[in-house]
């Protein structure tokens, strides 16, 4: 999730933006994953909040529940670069979902799931591919998988605060699962976000976008969260392929 000024919001959505190199070793996505989609919030205080997610239908998106506030609409678009066609949609979060419930790092975000049902139709070539139940579990390690989102692909650093590298264009990166039987948490997957090594991974801006099963459709988790400003080292993802959080979705 990323918050940005009514002005930063408003340049992306007007103007189209070249694209820049990242530090977490992404490109643009351009039309590899058209069901990947750009939501927009108003935040409290000014400005927008900036997600990322995937159509799973022409009516139902799929992202992270703490990205939106589900009392106000969201609107979304699943353009790959500005500016955006937005649609209007409601926010249902996990009823499950819940912030600083426990210990540990992953133990303070669980059940991170939202769908946002829209009010007009987005007709696309394809749309996200649910996993079956338990595919997680009968991943190797270092399985690959990939990465797509509008987040902040990379930081400009000197003379102060390091600033944002926002274009909100819609990147794609590989990226490697970390942890999968052996994970600390069975409600995520863990991933590798290690550009020396040759693979990409997530920042501000792309909580909600799909990790996908490498060379499929298929969403195996939805971007949570970073450990570290940097957005370097490892990231986790809600899994969407246990049980209840199927069930969630399939409700809609």
């Amino acid at each position: 999730m990323r918050k940005l000024t009514i002005a930063a919001v408003a340049a992306v959505l007007l103007a189209a933006t070249a694209p820049v190199m990242t530090v977490t070793n992404g490109s643009p996505d351009g039309n590899g994953h058209p069901y990947v989609g750009i939501g927009l919030q108003a935040a409290p205080g000014g400005g927008f909040v900036v997600c990322s997610g995937s159509f799973i239908s022409p009516t139902e998106f799929l992202t992270a529940a703490h990205c939106f506030d589900p009392s106000l609409p969201a609107l979304l678009s699943p353009k790959n670069q500005p500016p955006f066609p937005l649609v209007a949609g409601v926010v249902h979060n996990n009823p499950n979902w819940c912030l600083g419930c426990g210990s540990g790092l992953q133990g303070f975000d669980t059940h991170d799931i939202a769908v946002v049902t829209l009010k007009a139709a987005v007709n696309l070539p394809a749309y996200a591919v649910l996993p079956t139940p338990g595919l997680v579990d009968s991943l190797a390690m270092m399985t690959d998988v990939d990465i797509v989102g509008y987040g902040v692909q990379g930081f400009i650093r000197g003379g102060g605060q390091p600033r944002d590298i926002f274009t909100a264009i819609r990147f794609f990166a590989p990226s490697q699962l970390v942890q999968s039987n052996n994970r600390a948490s069975d409600e995520f997957i863990k991933l590798t976000a290690n550009p020396s090594k040759g693979t990409g991974g997530v920042c501000f801006g792309d909580s909600g976008g799909p990790d996908v099963l490498g060379g499929t459709d298929v969403v195996l988790a939805v971007n949570s969260f970073v450990t570290n400003t940097n957005c370097s080292g490892v990231t986790y993802s809600q899994r969407v392929d246990l049980p209840d959080i199927l069930a969630f979705i399939n409700s809609f």
